[in-house]
């Protein structure tokens, strides 16, 4: 990556010190960073670094946190190349500006998309830093040397702070960007290393750091109740009545949109606490307009599923002669996959508190894509973005669905009707479970396969049914694959055919969209035609991938690159690691699985335990993953063992189903969370390559369901096609 030098800009701070950071071309820092002395001391830029002569070191955390730990591993890469003491800084969590780049939390982005720029960043106030102590001791730079905030001459034994030197390093030009040498690897002292979050301390001693924990003078409290089924509106309802109850400020009916993430139609109440918001929504009396829900119901799902299966679909991918090669077959096997709705189940609801006051409007938000909804609000509500001042804070749970920004048009239009209080809105867990405006949609795969002599896949035909939002021409967010997908571009004789039936359940994405429930399927059915060619299915898998190679656009070949020498060494990691091939007692078994996604490689091997009764214990599950260089060890593992966790709960215990349009599912109750009495031990491993860093957030969710499905065929000899495993029999025959 090669960046522009006049990016970086540097200015002098009031009180002395310096601060650094990139200024994007048109943007007001890179218009007041170019104003130096007096000029800079008039504003406050938004840097990446800012050092005082206090030797008060702070580094800017730019992107939201939503427990992906962010906050915490981009300034590490900041520390790392500026040679700072990770444990003495102070970390600055940003708000919506316009010169740090793009800020948001989505697609295992963060790292990959700001990891050199922050490195540079970094490196380039070390370089500086340098030169004003050789300027300062009248001694060569190359002399210098830098270890936890500070110059060293080592010939002389003297040191300075950073703090010492940061007003005299202000004064000096920007060095060019290529004579900035960044760190090689075997120097790193912060990167790799085991770093516990930032707010760790704050969480676990309940200080408030999160969206629900937001209190401000006068602030006021609301709830927003919307219809049910997507699309209906309010006919009436009794805000007369709750206008009367103790604690009600205020209850109105909003008109609401079309726009399926924005303000959808419902009934607000403004109360004097929560509770009291909570208490009178109770007993609001809404007729809602349900039509646009008819015929939408899970059963009708499931049996138009069927019935499109039996037709042809669309063609949209066709390699060799896939009927020839099933009529030569030595095997065949036919499955019939699916895997349903989920919610995104976050532990803090969705909310947001707003504050309108005469030049616009305020928000603490916990969005993941901060700037949409700023977007959102502008849009909607016809107000200037420049009127619109976003504030992050902690978000408890993203996973795809605080991508939407919903729940901060609703504080926007509700705080209009404060009379200048800042409003609090939270939302119910059945609301959050009912409201879900990003479930990940279910999906059905009919398939055939094909091994030949040698014991290879030789044929592969599915017929993939999936959802359209309101139509059957086009796929829904998140509920389609590309026609790459693996096995695609491995099997010499490859069909997909599609078919879309029409939903209201608004869809999109959820942690690993797509993949999470690809995976589950292809890791399903590659597993069993191993086993229908009685080959050990880790080596299948490594003949399926083939020689090392990179296979995608520079290979002239369509879709995303996919290393097959990466995917290759986390599949031999794992199941090293695991212990594979060595005597399980009769009803365990191991289970393998892998997948590519958001360019991370990730392998599995699950180690289960089914009981005579069909009880199921999973003891152990064994990851490798390839996403280029770590960059906190401690925030890694967490990734992954949180990705099991998420992964297990989902595919034993959850399922989201609709009547009419209706979710029928409203808490957790009926859509359970994993408990800890049933969580495994977890072993995590990384190969720490050279290849340019991915994010982690989501790689190892999608290889979870088929690790855990495969093992406990190896220990029952059940095929496992549908989720949730709680509705399936595993007792012994």
């Amino acid at each position: 990556m090669t960046l522009d030098r006049s990016f970086l800009k540097v200015s002098t701070l009031a009180g002395g010190g310096f601060v650094i950071g990139y200024a994007l071309p048109g943007t007001a820092f890179a218009q007041a960073a170019n104003l130096l002395d007096d000029t800079a001391k008039q504003f406050t830029p938004n840097p990446f670094i800012r050092i005082t002569p206090e030797n008060i070191i702070t580094i800017l955390a730019k992107n939201p946190e939503t427990g992906q730990g962010v906050k915490t591993s981009l300034p590490m890469i900041v520390a790392e190349e500026l040679d700072a003491d990770f444990k003495t800084i102070v970390i600055e969590q940003a708000g919506l500006r316009a010169d740090v780049g793009p800020q948001f939390a989505g697609g295992s982005r963060s790292t990959p998309d700001n990891y050199m720029r922050l490195r540079v960043a970094g490196a380039t106030a070390r370089v500086m830093l340098i030169e004003a102590a050789a300027q300062t001791w009248g001694v060569p730079a190359d002399q210098l040397t830098t270890e936890k905030g500070k110059v060293i001459h080592p010939a002389s034994g003297r040191s300075a702070t950073y703090g010492e030197l940061a007003t005299k390093a202000a004064t000096l030009p920007i060095p060019d960007e290529k004579s900035v040498r960044l760190k090689k690897e075997g120097e790193f002292r912060v990167m790799g290393s085991r770093v516990g979050g930032v707010d760790n301390p704050a969480i676990v001693t309940g200080q408030s750091l999160f969206g629900i924990d937001q209190v401000l003078p006068g602030m006021v409290y609301a709830a927003y109740e919307k219809c049910p089924v997507y699309g209906g509106k309010v006919v009436s309802a009794n805000t007369g009545r709750i206008k009367k109850l103790p604690g009600v400020l205020d209850c109105f009916v909003l008109e609401g949109t079309d726009n399926i993430n924005g303000l959808k139609p419902g009934v607000a109440i403004i109360a004097s606490s929560t509770w009291a918001a909570f208490s009178a929504k109770k007993l609001l009396n809404v007729e809602w307009d349900e039509s646009a829900g008819a015929g939408h119901s899970s059963e009708a799902y499931a049996t138009k599923a069927a019935e499109l299966a039996k037709g042809t679909g669309t063609n949209v991918r066709n390699d060799g002669d896939a009927v020839a090669a099933f009529a030569t077959a030595t095997k065949k096997v036919e499955g019939a996959y699916f895997y349903p709705f989920l919610n995104h189940a976050t532990l803090e609801p969705q909310g947001c508190t707003a504050w309108a006051k005469d030049d616009g409007i305020e928000f603490w938000t916990t969005s993941q894509t901060p700037g949409s909804g700023q977007d959102l609000i502008a849009t909607t509500l016809k107000i200037p973005k420049e009127k619109l001042k976003l504030n992050f804070v902690r978000g408890g749970g993203g996973f795809g669905r605080r991508l939407a920004n919903d729940y901060m048009v609703e504080a926007a239009a509700i705080a209009l009707r404060t009379n200048g209080a800042p409003v609090k809105l939270t939302w119910t867990r059945e609301d959050d479970m009912r409201q879900d405006c990003y479930h990940r949609p279910g999906g059905w795969h009919f398939l055939k396969g094909a091994v030949d002599a040698s014991g290879k896949i030789s044929a592969w035909h599915n017929h993939f049914v999936t959802f359209g939002f309101k139509n059957t021409e086009r796929v829904a967010s998140s509920a389609g694959m590309s026609p790459d997908e693996l096995p695609a571009r491995f099997v010499p004789n490859f069909r997909l055919d599609q078919s879309i039936m029409s939903t209201m359940v608004p869809t999109g994405p959820m942690r690993a969209p797509g993949s999470n429930g690809l995976a589950f399927v292809f890791q399903g059915f590659i597993d069993e035609l191993a086993h229908a060619a009685g080959r050990d299915p880790v080596q299948f898998r490594l003949d399926l991938l083939g020689e090392d190679r990179v296979v995608g656009p520079s290979a002239g070949q369509r879709g995303t690159p996919y290393n097959t020498g990466r995917m290759k060494g986390v599949i031999r990691l794992a199941a090293e690691k695991s212990g594979w091939g060595s005597p399980l007692p009769k009803g365990e078994g191991r289970g393998i699985a892998f997948h590519f996604s958001h360019s991370g490689y990730v392998a599995m091997v699950a180690h289960v335990a089914v009981s005579p009764d069909g009880t199921l214990v999973v003891k152990e599950v064994t990851a490798a993953s390839d996403v280029g260089p770590i960059i906190n060890l401690s925030g890694a593992e967490n990734q992954v063992e949180g990705s099991v966790m998420d992964g297990l709960g989902a595919v034993w215990l959850q399922e989201m189903t609709f009547d009419e349009g209706r979710a029928v599912q409203s808490n957790f109750h009926d859509f359970p969370m994993l408990r800890i009495n049933a969580a495994p031990k977890v072993a995590v491993h990384f190969i720490q390559s050279a290849n340019p860093p991915t994010g982690l957030g989501e790689p190892p969710y999608p290889v979870v369901p088929p690790a855990i499905t495969n093992a406990i065929f190896a220990a029952t000899g059940k095929r496992i096609r549908h989720w949730p495993l709680n509705k399936t029999d595993l007792s012994s025959t």
